[in-house]
């Protein structure tokens, strides 16, 4: 005889390749906890509204299987403890997170549970506190990280299980709503994100050449799906592996990386990594520029234009906008992961908040005064100006040879604005003021 257990969904929310899901079955009651801190911390219009659709999906997946999702809203632990008496269950499942939120959740839930609550790893390829040099508990290096973790054996693949009937009521799922979201946002749900990777992966292989040229469709567009688990992040790496897509799998490795150094290091989501001082100009008016894409700097603005009107923004653009935030305007690149974390749909703690400080020279990166001049940027990566006329309509009829810095005439007659500051200068201050000169 089988005992219930309570499998609970946090970033997991698919039935492919489920620890959680698995180990719970077959007399799993499936729950996801519409917890209000965590909105009020990490959501945003488009993830709430990509959640809805993931969980929709799921409970029409679970439903399709006889069971269904169990959603109830209320504090994370407390709900989670009200359902473990109503449904008489034996045991609690649920995956590892990074993040200090969600490590302290589940340790406050280990701590008050009467019942085992089991972690299972799920969110990452390789679990964050699997490997380490010999000198500290984590990597604080990509590359070694990267050949321990590629050399790894990574735990099977997990078949979708059976699931018994359960009699557990929920609350309503979360009404579709779009007020307040992109336009254009990726929609959610593991059915949608499913077909998605099945259109990525024979092309995955050419993502070593594709994968920064902002003019065309070279890139995946998974990283939603990843965020919020409606992939298995082992089963992406796998079958674009398969397919010989190393510098795509070397992508996933990266995103392993940043979760397993804020799993060592919560608090590197709100303070410098390297624990230096800095100080930051307060620019509000710049601020306001390079939120609205409006520094006149084409390749930045279209960026910044992409990200509101599709949360979403290419790798590439992201490096781009975030060294001219934190170096060509020295504003504090909080500011921009919070303002990024607005908007993406694909918001992750771990790889924005890290991602940012990479670009600042605050993080792991070992060159500090890395500088991406946003001019140049572009005429390598959006040689032909597609990526700019996509965004910035008013340049649309621009020549390819001006449409990377138009002249002051080009502005004028098409309503660009001017550069708000001079790259150059700026970057030479910027020197200046981290005693890089």
């Amino acid at each position: 005889m089988y005992m219930t257990s309570l499998a609970i969904f946090t970033r997991d929310l698919r039935l492919n390749d489920n620890p959680v899901l698995h180990a719970a079955a077959p007399d799993a009651v499936p729950v996801f906890i519409a917890d209000p801190m965590a909105e009020s911390l990490h959501g945003s219009p488009n993830r709430q509204a990509y959640l809805a659709e993931c969980l929709r999906d799921l409970d029409a997946s679970l439903r399709a299987g006889g069971s269904a999702l169990v959603l109830r809203r209320g504090p994370w632990v407390d709900t989670i403890l009200a359902l473990l008496a109503e449904s008489d269950a034996s045991a609690i499942h649920v995956a590892r997170d990074v993040t200090a939120f969600s490590q302290k959740r589940i340790e406050l839930l280990r701590h008050r549970s009467p019942v085992p609550v089991t972690i299972h790893d799920s969110l990452t390829v390789v679990p964050p506190d699997a490997l380490a040099p010999s000198t500290s508990d984590f990597y604080q290096v990509f590359t070694p990280f990267h050949r321990r973790w590629i050399a790894r054996d990574w735990r099977p693949m997990l078949a979708p299980p059976t699931l018994a009937t359960h009699a557990i009521g929920s609350d309503p799922l979360p009404a579709m709503d779009d007020v307040g979201t992109s336009p254009a946002r990726h929609r959610g749900g593991e059915t949608a994100a499913r077909l998605d990777m099945d259109r990525w992966i024979p092309r995955s292989r050419r993502y070593e050449h594709t994968r920064n040229d902002l003019g065309i469709d070279g890139t995946s567009r998974l990283s939603a799906a990843l965020h919020f688990g409606t992939l298995s992040p082992l089963e992406v790496a796998l079958r674009t592996g398969e397919a010989g897509a190393d510098a795509y799998v070397r992508q996933i490795a990266w995103r392993d990386f940043n979760h397993q150094v804020l799993y060592h290091r919560p608090e590197a989501s709100t303070t410098n990594y390297r624990n230096q001082e800095v100080e930051w100009n307060d620019d509000p008016a710049a601020f306001e520029a390079w939120t609205a894409g409006a520094t006149g700097f084409p390749i930045v603005d279209a960026a910044m234009r992409e990200l509101t009107a599709t949360g979403y923004m290419h790798n590439r653009a992201r490096m781009v906008t975030a060294s001219f935030l934190t170096k060509d305007l020295m504003i504090d690149w909080r500011l921009g992961a919070r303002h990024f974390m607005t908007w993406l749909t694909d918001g992750d703690v771990a790889n924005n908040q890290l991602g940012w400080q990479w670009v600042a020279g605050t993080g792991t990166d070992t060159n500090p005064t890395r500088i991406f001049n946003p001019t140049l940027q572009s005429e390598r990566f959006d040689t032909d100006g597609d990526y700019i006329r996509r965004w910035l309509p008013e340049l649309a009829d621009v020549e390819t040879g001006e449409i990377h810095d138009p002249s002051p005439l080009t502005r004028a007659a098409t309503g660009y604005p001017l550069p708000i500051v001079d790259h150059r200068e700026a970057i030479r201050a910027f020197k200046d003021a981290r005693g890089f000169s």
